[in-house]
């Protein structure tokens, strides 16, 4: 009997000590759950567009922020890899490459880049002024802005590496990218307690977009046949079904963000209209900095002056480059160099963008040319419904 006592006393030490540990265990636990819920050190922001729209050079603007990592589509190593796809099915890839830059984790382009790289081995790498100063390469420094032809010539060969290395350096990290047509696929990353995500969305009148796109019919063709999923084969848009998915995208992001939103995307999505970017620069960038947690420097307000007072509407060569340009006259030219009859069709298929985004249809030619009229209207809020929204095919 005293032996059962003596075990039984041992068994039941045994299980108060085991509860004491597992509640030790529960209050430890506990006591680091606040820490979780705090927001990760870097603010992460995409830049959500489509194509011809303006983002290359609001890219730039993060680009050469010294605070600021920065790179542009990413995502096109997962269309050119998959090609035969369409981009529905490649939402889930393109998110899940975005995630793991924002978090520095640059292991997922493996997956695309399988040789030895190079930091020219990334698309548009040099571009982002981030891979053109330390850490990543030597030759500038963080708060220099740079050219591209001055970083392709002097950084190109510094290895792959560099870039996680110099990402985890910034205080920011900007990805621009033209391959999301649905603000709904973006809902796990915007939830996701590992990023502090927020989404600047930049639209631009789809006429001028559609003018813009003539410049560059050849090398969109490819996306514009994952786009219209037509396994691999590519498409110039003489049709303008591109650009209806374009817009439907466009209006689909807007309505989502703006019209009963879910509670985490408050204060988290901000829609900038390429015009008024151009019609008043420092107002505008001013806007999305605050938002981006970020201030303008006067190195930077320098030369966003010079970037946006340039001469003329700028070459056809210069379609896919960041060159100084008069910005405003750039974003009124399709109204001289689009017939009327493409603009009729565009406005078919665009009716809906147009009106939701702020702009003024035109039903005359005479109403085109006239420069006098304004047809950018007031920031407002648009009435409008997505099921009304059925262009004529």
């Amino acid at each position: 009997m005293a032996r059962i006592r003596i075990a039984s006393a041992i068994v039941i030490l045994f299980v108060m000590a085991q509860t004491g540990f597992l509640l030790f265990m529960y209050a430890r636990q506990s006591s680091f759950v606040p820490q979780s819920e705090e927001k990760p050190s870097q603010v992460h922001i995409l830049i959500l567009s489509s194509w011809r729209s303006g983002s290359s050079f609001v890219g730039q603007l993060f680009s050469q922020h010294p605070s600021v990592f920065y790179l542009m589509e990413p995502a096109w190593h997962v269309w050119v890899t998959m090609y035969q796809s369409s981009a529905k099915v490649l939402h889930m890839a393109v998110r899940d490459l975005v995630r793991s830059v924002f978090l520095c984790d640059m292991s997922v382009f493996d997956a695309y880049m399988p040789w030895k790289r190079n930091l020219s081995d990334l698309f548009q790498w040099a571009v982002s002024r981030a891979l053109c100063s330390v850490p990543a390469c030597d030759s500038f420094q963080r708060t220099d802005i740079t050219s591209e032809m001055a970083c392709k010539t002097l950084c190109g060969r510094y290895p792959f590496s560099k870039v996680e290395e110099a990402c985890k350096t910034y205080s920011h990290v900007v990805i621009k990218e033209v391959r999301f047509f649905d603000l709904k696929v973006l809902y796990p990353l915007l939830t996701d307690p590992s990023l502090n995500l927020k989404i600047i969305h930049l639209v631009r009148d789809p006429r001028a977009v559609v003018k813009s796109r003539e410049q560059s019919v050849k090398a969109l063709a490819r996306d514009n046949g994952i786009v219209l999923s037509t396994n691999g084969t590519k498409v110039e848009d003489t049709k303008y079904k591109v650009m209806q998915e374009i817009c439907r995208s466009h209006v689909q992001i807007y309505e989502t963000a703006t019209f009963k939103p879910p509670n985490f995307l408050k204060n988290r999505y901000l829609m900038i209209r390429f015009e008024d970017l151009v019609r008043d620069p420092l107002s505008e960038i001013s806007e999305m900095y605050k938002f981006a947690d970020l201030r303008l420097t006067p190195t930077l307000k320098s030369w966003i002056y010079n970037i946006t007072h340039g001469e003329g509407p700028g070459k056809k060569k210069e379609a896919f480059k960041i060159t100084s340009r008069d910005a405003v006259n750039v974003s009124q030219a399709w109204r001289n160099v689009l017939s009327f009859q493409k603009i009729k069709k565009v406005q078919e298929v665009c009716k809906g963008a147009i009106n939701m985004l702020g702009y003024q249809l035109v039903d005359s030619e005479k109403e085109q040319r006239d420069l006098s009229l304004d047809l950018v209207l007031p920031r407002q809020q648009n009435q409008f419904s997505w099921l009304s929204f059925n262009p004529k095919n």
